[in-house]
């Protein structure tokens, strides 16, 4: 068995091996790489089943390397290791999932037995495991009242890329009425309009920039989420200005 490490940090990397080692004495083979790139190159190269990942990494992140990884291997095995629960990691892994994968999401504040244990159940027994926490932040999102759907979310990042009402109706094929429909929703969750009071009449406050901070403060969105979003907004826009012949053509991008 070879299992991949992708860490920037040497010292997790380096508690990650031991770990790998101990509860896992079928694994002869530690591979180790310190980002997402790396890491990608490390799990086509030597087609690597089992991985544990860090989320947050530079220059690309823990997210962006498993959806490459998956869609190239989607049976590939894959612990993510992280310090952030929060709902913007959690939907981020919770949307690159393929269709019956093996997974699992473990905080680093876990205890060593709860590392080992995620470790054996996910590499050698085949079960998805969840630490609690994030499992919570799942159900939030998913199924409380109070939760986002994905289709508000997603109006979410729009505004915290700038885009217009227009624009967003157009890359979401919506009405313009249903985006605002779907803001004044996002308004209501977020609890702008009472955060801010009469101040939204007075017009000392722009509701979307309002929305997109309450949103951070919340960790709604991070910086990874944005980067994500950055570069799905780069790929939408060049479909859109590429020749009708061309764009038939193109394929989606690579991870």
């Amino acid at each position: 068995m070879k299992v991949l490490i992708i860490e920037d940090d040497p010292l997790h990397r380096s508690y990650l091996n031991e770990a790998v080692r101990a509860a896992l004495p079928e694994c002869d083979t530690v591979l180790e790489a310190e980002n997402g790139n790396a890491g990608e190159r490390l799990a086509r190269d030597f087609r690597s089943a089992h991985v544990v990942m860090d989320l947050q990494m530079s220059p690309r992140n823990g997210i962006e390397a498993a959806r490459t990884i998956w869609k190239e291997r989607p049976e590939t095995r894959i612990l993510f290791w992280s310090n952030y629960s929060d709902e913007a990691y959690v939907r981020g892994v919770s949307r690159i999932v393929p269709q019956g994968a093996v997974y699992g999401y473990v905080l680093k504040s876990a205890s060593d037995d709860r590392l080992r244990l995620a470790l054996r159940s996910i590499f050698i027994e085949s079960q998805c495991v969840i630490d609690r926490e994030v499992r919570g932040m799942q159900q939030k999102s998913l199924g409380n009242a109070n939760g986002f759907t994905d289709a508000e979310y997603e109006i979410l990042i729009d505004i915290a890329l700038g885009m217009t009402d227009r624009a967003i109706a157009q890359r979401r094929n919506l009405s313009v009425r249903s985006v605002q429909n779907r803001l004044q929703q996002l308004y209501e969750k977020l609890d702008v309009y009472q955060s801010i009071g009469d101040e939204a009449d007075g017009g000392r406050f722009n509701l979307r920039a309002r929305a997109v901070a309450v949103a951070f403060l919340r960790k709604l969105l991070n910086h990874s989420a944005l980067e994500r979003a950055e570069a799905d907004l780069a790929y939408w826009l060049g479909r859109q200005r590429a020749p009708a012949h061309l764009d038939a053509d193109r394929s989606p991008r690579n991870g």
